[in-house]
């Protein structure tokens, strides 16, 4: 009798189990058969983790930074699975991203309105004023998903005012973190790198002014958002030892968020970068350096 009742409580708790979404192809086409591609490692410990283990180490998190290469459409993929894999899990409070701008929030807000009465919006980016820098083709599934959800979903960047009015006039920045030598210049190599060493030099405070209030609108947007909440973007801005987990403890918040890289295999991601990492093949490499020099 016994061995039946443990038996029967077995498969109570496997029909308890949560079935995630089935894990997406791969998208993009180098790397495909490298040994890290689909590999998910936590990175203090070194330990591989299932997808299913990441997903509940993140679960319990009142936050969650998804860093992404934005090219590369296997990020988008995975965002999009983690999305719907964590809602499995938990009550979402809210998701976040750097596609999206002040200016921009009534737009969303009513789009999700529109589509949690039912109804139907023929054209979605137009709807949303999507900007053109951001190709719709990777950020449509996700956006279209997230507005069918219940949670809200929140603009985490600067519009192009505020921008503006950052690189002409810097504004102080406040806190110890980010404003500790190595962190500065540690981004300005990174602003003179990713502009090819074509920018003047007396440009570069504004430009660095612009990278770390850009990261300081988003950690004061995810400390404003309803928990647990998700942020998306670029995987240098969530880089726990220059981005926004640096403005975060500035803020007064320490607690418990985690960090998430979606990177390219043959890339490499420290335990002082994130918690974990999961590799991914990668795009065709350009030379994009080339084309800013003709």
């Amino acid at each position: 009798m016994r061995s039946l009742l443990c038996s029967l409580l077995l498969l109570l708790l496997a029909g308890c189990q949560t079935v995630l979404p089935p894990l997406p192809a791969w998208q993009s086409p180098v790397g495909r058969d490298h040994a890290d591609a689909g590999q998910i490692l936590e990175l203090q410990t070194g330990q591989r983790l299932t997808p299913e283990q990441l997903v509940q180490r993140l679960a319990s998190s009142p936050r969650v930074l998804l860093g992404e290469r934005h090219d590369n459409p296997d990020h988008h993929a995975l965002q999009l699975w983690l999305l719907r894999a964590l809602a499995s899990q938990r009550e979402q409070g809210s998701l976040l991203l750097e596609m999206l701008t002040p200016g921009q929030q009534a737009r969303v807000a009513t789009a999700q309105g529109v589509l949690a009465a039912g109804e139907h919006i023929d054209d979605l980016p137009t709807a949303l004023a999507w900007q053109t820098g951001w190709d719709w083709s990777w950020y449509g599934a996700i956006m279209r998903f997230a507005l069918a959800q219940p949670y809200p979903v929140l603009a985490a960047n600067l519009d192009r005012a505020e921008i503006m009015r950052i690189y002409q006039q810097p504004p102080a920045l406040t806190g110890t973190f980010s404003t500790a030598q190595a962190v500065q210049a540690a981004l300005l190599e990174q602003i003179r790198e990713s502009h090819c060493d074509l920018l003047p030099e007396n440009q570069l405070p504004s430009m660095l002014a612009v990278q770390q209030q850009r990261d300081r609108r988003m950690a004061q947007a995810l400390l404003a958002a309803p928990e647990p909440a998700v942020l998306l973007a670029g995987a240098f801005h969530t880089r726990r030892g220059l981005g926004v987990p640096l403005h975060l403890r500035d803020l007064g918040d320490a607690s418990g968020n985690h960090v998430l890289i979606f990177a390219e295999v043959g890339d490499a991601v420290s335990a002082d970068e994130a918690d974990f990492v999961w590799y991914t093949p990668s795009t065709p490499e350009q030379d994009h350096c080339a084309k800013l020099r003709r």
